[in-house]
């Protein structure tokens, strides 16, 4: 397993500091250690090769991809996030460390070299500006030909959320997608939905949400 802090100084200290709280704060784990759903739905369709996973927190996306044969870079801007990760990865066995990458991007400035089979956003969303449309157009930039780039936002208000204001606005798919402007003759939109299911919060409540789904397969290199 390798570890590359890419351009750290570089992080702005608000943002970076902010989500290393989140993580340092805690000695127990933020997140189930459990893969997404629509991840897993999505994944156990596609054969292994390379994915990346934007946003990776405690490394349960990356981790589970690893343990199914994928090579997995795991990005996120908090170390202590990424040292979880890791300590993940080595828990469940030398093969999967050693098919595991973790990288600290602040993915407003510095996005990670290489193409991929698949790219994994899973709730990319924070109180911090990031120029989502930009980081997704990069991600779209970085598939392989025939690769998978699944970004999965929040479509209602979490009763957990940082902000639970009942007036958030969430984007359709349809205008997430428009707004990357991708030339259709090398990007496809597979997929544009807003399914609903039961969640479970950081601290076992549960309830009801909707989630925001767009995936996008390229086409030709």
């Amino acid at each position: 397993m390798t570890d590359r802090n890419a351009d750290t100084d570089r992080v702005p200290e608000e943002a970076a500091r902010f989500w290393e709280r989140v993580y340092a704060d805690r000695a127990e784990p933020v997140w189930s250690g459990r893969p997404n759903p629509l991840l897993a739905e999505t994944a156990r369709a596609i054969a292994p090769g390379t994915a990346l996973d934007l946003g990776s927190g405690e490394g349960g996306d990356a981790v589970w991809l690893a343990s199914r044969g994928w090579t997995v870079t795991a990005v996120d801007i908090a170390p202590t996030a990424l040292a979880r990760t890791t300590a993940r990865a080595v828990a469940a066995g030398t093969a999967v460390a050693q098919r595991l990458t973790v990288e600290q991007h602040d993915l407003a400035r510095t996005f990670p070299a290489g193409t991929f089979d698949l790219i994994n956003a899973q709730y990319l969303q924070t109180p911090f500006d990031l120029p989502r449309a930009r980081v997704f157009q990069r991600a779209a930039r970085a598939l392989a030909a025939g690769g998978l780039l699944l970004v999965v936002d929040h479509g209602s208000v979490r009763p957990w959320s940082w902000d639970p204001d009942p007036d958030t606005r969430f984007p359709a798919p349809e205008e997430i997608y428009d707004a990357l402007d991708l030339d259709p003759a090398v990007w496809r939109p597979e997929r544009l939905d807003r399914p609903r299911r039961e969640a479970t919060g950081p601290g076992g409540q549960t309830a009801m949400v909707t989630d925001t789904v767009v995936a996008i397969r390229r086409l030709t290199g």
